[in-house]
């Protein structure tokens, strides 16, 4: 029903019934098909889905190379400990490969610093970040990590390497693994409780017998 029609003839003196009828008329217009679950249960409208389908398709921006330091560095940042897998365990440089396809800005940064890198690996060390050793490739980090330490001539590389830690951080903690890692339950079904008796006493309230029977009924143990 056009709603807006109605109102218009409804506010009119007299009117005919021949008007009214035509004013409730229901649309004829086909309803809009709603977008159908994909196969990971997340509905996407039609132009979602064809935009997704074009990353995907699209050609890889980084060279092998590129993403061999790109899984270095990510993995220097966020690195496996006791508690969650490292960037690369929850797949951060693929996050970062696919993000500069739609987030263009970012890749004549990533590539300028990228190559910054190996050029300062190769004045230092005569290889590339990615062929240098583990103990050569933090020393190389620290150079760029802390921005209020690092030297002037080292500016780039300290706003690549910024860079790498947002997206890192990002990608991460965009994960289950990152989600895990600082115990985020998000919209989890729980149970709660009750206010702990401690506070209770300490505010000087206490729940009465219904209440207990009727809404703080969980196990405490």
């Amino acid at each position: 029903m056009d709603r807006r029609k109605s109102l218009k003839v409804l506010g009119i003196g007299a009117v005919t019934t021949g008007v009214l009828i035509d004013a409730c008329k229901t649309d004829t217009k086909p309803a809009p098909v709603a977008p159908a679950a994909a196969a990971d249960g997340i509905n996407r409208m039609p132009e979602e889905k064809e935009h997704e389908e074009e990353l995907k398709n699209m050609k890889a921006f980084f060279t092998a190379d590129e993403m061999a330091t790109i899984t270095i560095l990510a993995d220097i940042i966020i690195p496996k400990d006791d508690v969650s897998g490292s960037a690369s365990d929850a797949k951060v440089p693929e996050f970062i490969g696919q993000i500069v396809k739609e987030m263009t800005e970012h890749q004549t940064p990533l590539r300028g610093g990228l190559r910054w890198l190996d050029m300062q690996c190769l004045n230092r060390y005569e290889k590339a970040f990615k062929d240098c050793t583990q103990q050569q490739q933090i020393e190389m980090v620290d150079m760029i990590a802390y921005p209020k330490k690092a030297k002037p001539e080292m500016a780039q590389g300290v706003a690549f390497f910024n860079l790498m830690r947002d997206l890192t951080a990002t990608g991460f903690y965009s994960t289950e693994i990152g989600w895990k890692d600082v115990d985020y339950q998000g919209n989890t079904p729980n149970q709660w409780n009750g206010v702990p008796d401690d506070v209770l006493k300490q505010y000087g309230y206490a729940y009465t017998e219904k209440e207990l029977k009727e809404c703080v009924s969980f196990d405490k143990a």
